[in-house]
């Protein structure tokens, strides 16, 4: 039988009011994250069956799954690939790849329409071992990055029906292109998460920056470097080789990393000029910072205020 007194000192020990600075053992920290991994899975396993659902059903004016998953092949000229009876289809080469593959779809787009969700059971498992301005930082910047993520994500779908059709067009009145699902949706996950996890590169030059580590000089004197490493890793990162989504990836993370260059140079003039408003410009890092050193006499104290009580006390007396 459950015991209710139990469950809320657990719920008190993880509350901020009665529990302000997050402590818990470790096995309470243990408990703790198997409470949160699970209501995270609970999330994402609930938003694949609305993907599993969603696959094949139409909503409103938002075209089916399958339909957003096949379009881009689809979009290839249609003397490049390979019709059915009925349109446009992949190939199926074993028994019940259509099933594991509308599963895969279906798990990804739910990570993606419940992310909020398990993102936020990331964060409350987090958030009690940080200070308040480490959480207001950080509750920032992942905001930044799923936004950032979603942008990558979305420039690289909308660059593959280009890629695929100039790729295809090589050759093609030797061949025709009849694609896999189980090879054509890899490379197009895989293409939509490379695009994704690479835009938090130049987020993560700005929290370096705001760290501390990595200054607006440095970062103007190695900008050329970068840039270059940029475009060689957008060569390297891309899995269809293709211009269409090298250049892509190249212009998009150059534009990024200019801004946040920039974000950088105005966070460190504004340092700077805090610096000196309070005279610490110029300092070395053996010299003494600019305090009052000078200990104060119990003569510079000022006296306790006199209370009514102790006033009329005095008067008897």
């Amino acid at each position: 039988m459950a015991d209710p007194e139990g469950r809320r000192a657990r719920r008190r020990k993880r509350s901020r009011r009665h529990n302000p600075d997050g402590t818990m053992t470790l096995i309470e920290h243990i408990y703790e994250f198997r409470r949160r991994l699970g209501w995270a899975l609970l999330a994402i396993v609930v938003g694949g069956i609305f993907g599993f659902i969603w696959f094949g059903t139409k909503i409103g004016p938002i075209p089916s799954l399958g339909n957003l998953a096949t379009d881009p092949y689809c979009a290839i000229p249609q003397g490049q690939r390979l019709d059915g009876d009925k349109g446009c289809y992949l190939l199926q080469t074993v028994p019940f790849e259509g099933v594991m593959i509308r599963l895969k779809i279906s798990l990804a787009a739910g990570a993606v329409l419940t992310s909020p969700l398990w993102l936020y059971q990331v964060w409350a498992f987090i958030a009690p071992g940080l200070y308040s301005k480490e959480r207001k930082y950080a509750l920032t910047f992942v905001g930044f990055a799923s936004v950032l993520f979603a942008c990558g994500a979305v420039l690289a779908y909308l660059l593959i029906p280009r890629a695929l059709a100039l790729v295809t067009s090589f050759g093609s009145e030797f061949f025709v292109t009849g694609l896999t699902a189980d090879k054509y949706i890899s490379f197009v996950l895989s293409l939509l998460v490379i695009f994704g996890v690479s835009f938090e590169l130049p987020l993560l030059v700005v929290m370096l920056n705001f760290a501390g580590v990595l200054h607006y000089d440095k970062l103007k004197k190695w900008r050329r470097g970068i840039i270059f490493v940029l475009w060689v890793f957008a060569a390297f990162v891309t899995p269809g080789q293709d211009p269409f989504s090298m250049l892509g990836l190249a212009i998009a993370l150059t534009v990024l990393f200019e801004i946040a260059v920039q974000i950088a140079r105005v966070h460190d003039r504004r340092k700077a000029l805090r610096r000196k408003e309070e005279g610490w410009e110029g300092l070395s890092d053996d010299e003494a910072a600019p305090f009052d050193y000078t200990p104060s006499t119990a003569d510079d104290e000022p006296a306790p205020p006199t209370t009514a009580s102790s006033a009329g006390t005095d008067d008897i007396t």
